[in-house]
């Protein structure tokens, strides 16, 4: 291979025009902007399928439907300024009071039950002496994953006493047979289900929080003589209060929003009204009545209950924890 002519210049090619850096002023501009491009499809889709029709719900419960006439012909009927007076029905209507206190009631059976199941599997699962873990998690959690309808469904045929094996066992035996879908046990019957379905989720997020718990606190107490129900008593449930705070949320949000339940099994009993629950009140006002500004107005006021309530109760349970934790 030929070498240049000493102190010839070396030719590389082509000379590459040299790199403009941006200046820092942009670089900073580019690093604020990039967060608000990742966010902007959850920002599209929030505001798509949660804000608006929120705004529109709103937008309804101060407007309601003015016929003119009988009714019939082109601008016979119109949509006019309401106010406050679809609250006001609302608020003085007797079906939706009682709808409340039905709800209030089966989440007096439902929540107590369902966090004090949660915890009590979450503590087992977490002690050392327990086997097959990981099975008995899966087998707790499972319900979770089926459908309310479907669990609802299954339910209902187990209580009906034509198709019950628990009512054939029953009568094979010669002992009553309840009906569990009229009257007072309507109330166990739906509550078993939310039981049966909402414990798993409950035990995962109070057994998540069981398992982060340093190892070391449980070694200190069991050097002190503790045994392991003390553990649990004095050192689990203490550190857990704060998984606990927050599936008590979950539950009473859930309680208050009911609807799955006693909306599946109405056809499958007459003691189930069609406004047994706020929800099914709701429902039954916009397509079954046709009146869907009231019934906007009526989920407005059950949205802002919940959330008045799950205030009150977060406030509550922040002045306790920060009352512990100055003592």
């Amino acid at each position: 291979m030929t070498q240049p002519p000493q102190g010839a210049p070396r030719s590389y090619g082509v000379e590459a025009a040299p790199y403009d850096l941006p200046s820092p002023t942009t670089t900073l501009k580019r690093a604020r902007s990039a967060p608000y491009f990742f966010l902007l499809p959850a920002a599209v889709l929030f505001a798509l399928f949660f804000a608006l029709p929120i705004g529109y719900a709103v937008w309804l419960s101060f407007h309601k439907v003015e016929i003119k006439g009988l009714g019939l012909g082109k601008g016979a009927r119109s949509e006019v300024w309401a106010g406050l007076e679809n609250y006001a029905s609302a608020l003085t209507d007797s079906e939706f009071l009682a709808s409340a206190l039905r709800v209030l009631g089966y989440g007096a059976l439902v929540v107590p039950v369902m966090l004090g199941l949660a915890l009590l599997f979450a503590l087992l699962l977490d002690s050392e002496r327990v086997r097959g873990r990981s099975f008995a998690r899966l087998a707790i959690f499972l319900p979770y994953a089926v459908p309310g309808v479907i669990a609802a469904v299954l339910w209902g045929f187990l209580y009906l006493p034509d198709v019950s094996p628990f009512h054939y066992l029953l009568e094979k035996a010669g002992l009553p047979q309840p009906d569990l879908m009229d009257g007072g046990p309507l109330y166990l019957a739906m509550s078993n289900i939310a039981v049966w379905g909402g414990t798993g989720f409950n035990m995962i997020v109070i057994y998540t929080a069981l398992r982060a718990l340093p190892a070391e606190v449980y070694e200190a107490a069991k050097l002190d003589g503790c045994s392991e129900l003390q553990i649990a008593l004095r050192v689990k449930i203490p550190m857990v209060v704060p998984s606990l705070v927050l599936t008590f949320f979950f539950s009473i949000i859930a309680t208050l929003q009911v609807f799955n339940e006693p909306m599946t099994l109405k056809p499958l009993t007459n003691g189930i009204p069609s406004t047994w629950s706020p929800l099914m009140k709701v429902y039954n006002d916009a397509f079954t009545g046709g009146n869907i500004h009231a019934a906007s107005a009526t989920a407005v006021v059950l949205a802002l209950a919940t959330f008045a309530l799950s205030f009150a109760l977060l406030r509550i349970s922040h002045r306790r924890t920060a009352q512990g934790a100055s003592r």
